[in-house]
């Protein structure tokens, strides 16, 4: 049994299907079926049970999952130590974040970290709050960026960011009032529950006395850009990251509505069990210090 067969059967285990398994880990689906027969023959188990035209994880699989997550988080602190030997000339690191950080915050901050130290590698993968956190509690990620908080003991988080939720409508859409209540006047595209974009918003209306069942809701998707693309082809409303809408705000295709949310944080997780390597201490410092990541550029 090698390392990478244990990181196939779980990026495989997660997914429960092969193609999206190999997509993640850039592998060919072929090379993820013959890793994981090999894996099987070799132990003569079976580690999945086809199901119709999809696969499940059998019952041995099941109960291998586990210790398999615990092997590679082991594995990754150790080749994180023989990193930190290294003083940052090579190395990896594991990250994961919610929509809008990854799509709209992090990957400056990530081209700063790749020129400070172009010896580090970076696997990075999108999700919510929910699944971030799931991947640094099981060691699938060493550091994780949410907005919003969690509570999670298991997790030390770091205040990186400040953000702020707006409410918008496409420019062709009528004033509505400034009174707050007003809002529930509108059909609503919002976010999926998990979402820090949801959360966050729910919070907010929570602080002038409105919830999300208090409104017409039109559509919930799954991104940021299917809701804001709704916006822009509807007279529906949505919360979103002023990040997310500042050019179409700056080009006039939205208008604000006049109400104001609570800000929201951009927080760094980390498990607080596992020692934090230079590479992540690194990059942690270029999300802390905002004139590293633009010095870098």
């Amino acid at each position: 049994m090698t390392l990478e067969q244990l990181a196939i059967f779980v990026a495989v285990a997660e997914r429960e299907h092969i193609t999206r398994a190999a997509e993640a880990i850039n592998m060919t689906p072929s090379a993820v079926s013959s890793a994981i027969k090999a894996l099987e023959t070799s132990h003569g188990i079976r580690l999945f049970e086809r199901v119709g035209r999809g696969i499940e994880l059998s019952g041995v699989g099941q109960a291998f999952l586990p210790e398999a997550r615990r092997t590679l988080s082991a594995a990754r602190q150790a080749a994180g130590l023989l990193d930190d030997l290294g003083g940052l000339r090579a190395g990896h690191i594991s990250i994961h974040a919610s929509q809008t950080i990854a799509n709209y915050w992090l990957p400056p901050r990530m081209l700063g970290f790749a020129k400070r130290y172009s010896g580090i590698s970076i696997a990075f993968e999108a999700g919510n709050t929910k699944s971030v956190a799931k991947a640094v509690l099981e060691g699938d990620a060493e550091i994780g960026f949410i907005e919003g908080s969690i509570d999670e003991p298991a997790l030390d988080p770091t205040h990186v960011y400040s953000d702020e939720l707006v409410a918008v409508v496409s420019k062709s859409t009528h004033t509505l009032p400034a009174n707050p209540t007003a809002l529930d006047a509108y059909r609503w595209i919002v976010r999926e529950k998990g979402s820090g974009t949801r959360t966050e918003f729910e919070h907010g209306l929570g602080a002038i006395g409105l919830t999300v069942a208090d409104f017409d809701v039109a559509l919930t998707l799954p991104t940021n850009e299917a809701v804001l693309n709704a916006v822009l082809n509807s007279s529906s409303a949505a919360a979103l990251s002023r990040l997310v809408v500042a050019p179409f705000l700056a080009s006039g295709q939205l208008r604000l509505l006049d109400v104001t949310l609570p800000p929201r944080h951009f927080t760094m997780l980390h498990h607080k069990e596992r020692r934090l390597s230079a590479a992540a201490k690194a990059f942690k410092q270029i999300c802390v210090a905002p004139e590293l990541a633009s010095r870098a550029r």
